[in-house]
Protein backbone atom coordinates (compact mmCIF):
# COMPACT_ATOMS: atom_id res chain seq x y z
CA UNK A 1 0.00 0.00 0.00
CA UNK A 2 1.52 3.33 -0.35
CA UNK A 3 -0.11 7.06 -0.79
CA UNK A 4 0.62 9.03 -4.07
CA UNK A 5 0.15 12.83 -3.05
CA UNK A 6 -1.84 15.35 -4.79
CA UNK A 7 1.21 17.96 -4.04
CA UNK A 8 3.64 15.22 -6.03
CA UNK A 9 1.80 14.47 -9.08
CA UNK A 10 3.81 15.41 -12.49
CA UNK A 11 2.06 17.84 -14.75
CA UNK A 12 2.86 17.98 -18.88
CA UNK A 13 1.14 19.08 -21.44
CA UNK A 14 -1.81 17.72 -24.05
CA UNK A 15 -0.42 15.29 -26.41
CA UNK A 16 -2.61 17.71 -28.83
CA UNK A 17 -1.50 20.78 -26.92
CA UNK A 18 -4.81 22.69 -25.91
CA UNK A 19 -4.52 22.48 -22.25
CA UNK A 20 -2.20 20.80 -19.01
CA UNK A 21 -2.48 17.03 -17.37
CA UNK A 22 -1.90 16.04 -14.10
CA UNK A 23 -0.25 12.57 -13.82
CA UNK A 24 -1.03 10.63 -10.90
CA UNK A 25 0.54 7.27 -11.90
CA UNK A 26 1.97 5.58 -15.21
CA UNK A 27 3.45 1.90 -16.11
CA UNK A 28 5.53 1.52 -17.10
CA UNK A 29 7.21 3.81 -14.67
CA UNK A 30 8.34 7.12 -16.57
CA UNK A 31 6.71 6.08 -19.26
CA UNK A 32 5.46 8.91 -22.70
CA UNK A 33 2.31 8.91 -23.55
CA UNK A 34 3.12 6.74 -26.34
CA UNK A 35 4.33 3.75 -24.49
CA UNK A 36 2.34 3.67 -21.46
CA UNK A 37 0.79 0.13 -20.90
CA UNK A 38 -1.82 2.23 -18.45
CA UNK A 39 -2.06 5.30 -17.33
CA UNK A 40 -4.07 7.28 -14.63
CA UNK A 41 -4.14 11.19 -14.78
CA UNK A 42 -6.35 14.34 -14.46
CA UNK A 43 -7.14 17.40 -16.80
CA UNK A 44 -8.69 20.58 -16.50
CA UNK A 45 -10.82 21.47 -19.45
CA UNK A 46 -11.27 25.06 -20.09
CA UNK A 47 -12.47 24.96 -23.67
CA UNK A 48 -14.64 23.27 -26.12
CA UNK A 49 -12.98 20.70 -28.43
CA UNK A 50 -11.17 17.48 -30.01
CA UNK A 51 -10.00 14.97 -26.91
CA UNK A 52 -6.40 13.89 -28.31
CA UNK A 53 -6.67 10.18 -30.19
CA UNK A 54 -4.22 7.40 -28.96
CA UNK A 55 -4.63 4.29 -30.89
CA UNK A 56 -4.81 1.14 -29.29
CA UNK A 57 -6.39 2.90 -26.25
CA UNK A 58 -9.70 2.11 -24.30
CA UNK A 59 -10.51 4.87 -21.95
CA UNK A 60 -12.38 6.03 -19.07
CA UNK A 61 -13.77 9.75 -18.15
CA UNK A 62 -14.81 10.95 -14.67
CA UNK A 63 -16.03 14.41 -13.47
CA UNK A 64 -14.36 15.87 -10.52
CA UNK A 65 -15.10 18.95 -10.10
CA UNK A 66 -17.32 22.00 -12.77
CA UNK A 67 -20.76 22.05 -14.49
CA UNK A 68 -19.80 18.70 -16.73
CA UNK A 69 -19.29 18.14 -20.70
CA UNK A 70 -21.25 17.12 -23.35
CA UNK A 71 -19.20 13.89 -25.24
CA UNK A 72 -19.97 13.26 -28.92
CA UNK A 73 -17.70 9.94 -29.25
CA UNK A 74 -17.71 8.99 -32.87
CA UNK A 75 -20.01 10.86 -34.72
CA UNK A 76 -23.27 8.84 -31.61
CA UNK A 77 -25.50 10.72 -30.34
CA UNK A 78 -23.77 13.31 -27.73
CA UNK A 79 -24.14 12.74 -24.15
CA UNK A 80 -23.84 15.10 -20.51
CA UNK A 81 -21.07 13.51 -18.25
CA UNK A 82 -21.44 15.17 -15.00
CA UNK A 83 -20.45 15.28 -11.09
CA UNK A 84 -23.27 12.75 -10.85
CA UNK A 85 -22.57 10.38 -13.75
CA UNK A 86 -20.76 7.03 -13.70
CA UNK A 87 -17.52 6.73 -15.02
CA UNK A 88 -18.06 7.21 -19.25
CA UNK A 89 -15.62 4.01 -20.86
CA UNK A 90 -14.77 4.50 -24.32
CA UNK A 91 -12.32 3.65 -27.08
CA UNK A 92 -9.52 6.78 -27.13
CA UNK A 93 -8.60 6.23 -31.01
CA UNK A 94 -12.03 7.07 -31.54
CA UNK A 95 -13.19 10.95 -32.79
CA UNK A 96 -14.21 12.51 -29.72
CA UNK A 97 -15.82 16.25 -29.33
CA UNK A 98 -16.03 17.61 -26.01
CA UNK A 99 -18.32 21.15 -25.03
CA UNK A 100 -18.62 22.26 -21.96
CA UNK A 101 -21.87 22.81 -20.31
CA UNK A 102 -21.14 25.81 -18.03
CA UNK A 103 -17.08 26.98 -17.56
CA UNK A 104 -14.48 24.59 -16.60
CA UNK A 105 -14.42 21.23 -15.72
CA UNK A 106 -11.20 18.93 -13.85
CA UNK A 107 -11.79 15.37 -15.00
CA UNK A 108 -9.82 11.91 -13.84
CA UNK A 109 -8.87 10.08 -16.97
CA UNK A 110 -8.03 6.65 -17.17
CA UNK A 111 -6.29 4.90 -19.88
CA UNK A 112 -5.08 1.30 -20.82
CA UNK A 113 -3.39 -0.19 -24.03
CA UNK A 114 -5.34 -2.81 -25.38
CA UNK A 115 -3.74 -6.35 -25.21
CA UNK A 116 -1.93 -5.31 -22.52
CA UNK A 117 -4.24 -4.31 -19.66
CA UNK A 118 -7.47 -4.00 -19.03
CA UNK A 119 -9.70 -1.22 -16.48
CA UNK A 120 -12.88 -0.48 -14.49
CA UNK A 121 -13.55 2.57 -12.86
CA UNK A 122 -16.55 3.05 -10.22
CA UNK A 123 -17.76 5.82 -8.09
CA UNK A 124 -17.80 4.21 -4.07
CA UNK A 125 -19.95 6.12 -1.28
CA UNK A 126 -17.95 6.42 2.12
CA UNK A 127 -17.42 4.38 4.42
CA UNK A 128 -16.72 1.76 1.84
CA UNK A 129 -14.50 -1.67 2.36
CA UNK A 130 -12.37 -2.51 0.18
CA UNK A 131 -11.99 -6.90 0.51
CA UNK A 132 -8.93 -8.08 -1.03
CA UNK A 133 -8.16 -8.55 -4.93
CA UNK A 134 -5.53 -9.74 -7.22
CA UNK A 135 -6.34 -6.78 -9.42
CA UNK A 136 -3.83 -3.27 -8.69
CA UNK A 137 -6.31 -1.03 -7.61
CA UNK A 138 -5.96 2.81 -6.93
CA UNK A 139 -8.64 4.76 -4.64
CA UNK A 140 -8.73 8.55 -5.49
CA UNK A 141 -9.79 10.96 -2.80
CA UNK A 142 -12.60 13.32 -3.79
CA UNK A 143 -12.37 14.77 -0.23
CA UNK A 144 -10.46 13.70 3.30
CA UNK A 145 -10.76 10.21 4.37
CA UNK A 146 -9.72 8.10 6.55
CA UNK A 147 -8.23 4.36 5.79
CA UNK A 148 -8.19 2.02 8.69
CA UNK A 149 -6.58 -1.42 8.35
CA UNK A 150 -6.23 -3.82 11.19
CA UNK A 151 -4.94 -1.66 13.93
CA UNK A 152 -3.87 1.08 11.64
CA UNK A 153 -5.05 4.25 10.06
CA UNK A 154 -3.46 6.76 7.64
CA UNK A 155 -5.10 10.43 5.94
CA UNK A 156 -6.02 11.23 2.78
CA UNK A 157 -6.71 14.45 1.17
CA UNK A 158 -8.31 16.16 -1.65
CA UNK A 159 -7.16 14.09 -4.93
CA UNK A 160 -4.40 12.11 -3.13
CA UNK A 161 -4.52 7.95 -4.28
CA UNK A 162 -4.05 5.18 -2.85
CA UNK A 163 -2.11 2.48 -4.82
CA UNK A 164 -2.74 -0.70 -3.59
CA UNK A 165 -0.16 -3.97 -5.75
CA UNK A 166 -1.06 -7.39 -4.95
CA UNK A 167 -3.54 -8.81 -2.57
CA UNK A 168 -4.28 -7.20 0.39
CA UNK A 169 -3.74 -9.35 3.69
CA UNK A 170 -7.19 -7.60 5.16
CA UNK A 171 -10.02 -5.56 4.73
CA UNK A 172 -9.26 -1.74 4.33
CA UNK A 173 -12.25 0.63 5.82
CA UNK A 174 -12.29 4.42 3.58
CA UNK A 175 -14.71 6.94 5.36
CA UNK A 176 -14.54 9.91 4.97
CA UNK A 177 -17.56 12.81 3.84
CA UNK A 178 -17.77 12.22 0.30
CA UNK A 179 -17.09 9.34 -1.98
CA UNK A 180 -14.02 8.17 -3.90
CA UNK A 181 -12.64 6.78 -7.25
CA UNK A 182 -11.88 2.57 -7.32
CA UNK A 183 -9.82 2.03 -10.21
CA UNK A 184 -9.12 -1.57 -10.80
CA UNK A 185 -6.19 -2.60 -13.57
CA UNK A 186 -5.60 -6.06 -14.67
CA UNK A 187 -2.99 -7.46 -16.97
CA UNK A 188 -4.39 -9.09 -20.62
CA UNK A 189 -3.50 -12.39 -21.61
CA UNK A 190 -2.29 -13.58 -19.00
CA UNK A 191 0.88 -11.37 -18.47
CA UNK A 192 1.51 -10.01 -15.40
CA UNK A 193 2.93 -6.84 -16.32
CA UNK A 194 2.92 -4.59 -13.40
Amino acid sequence: MKILRASDYKRMPWKNGGGETVEIAVFPAGASIEGFHWRISMATVASDGPFSIFPGVDRTLSILSGAGMELTIDGCEPLILDLGSEPCPFPADKPVLARLVNGVVTDLNVMTRRSRFSHRVSRQPAPFLLSPSASLRFVLATGNHTIAFGSEAAELGPLDCLALEGEATSDLVISGGTGVFLIELDPDGGDNLR
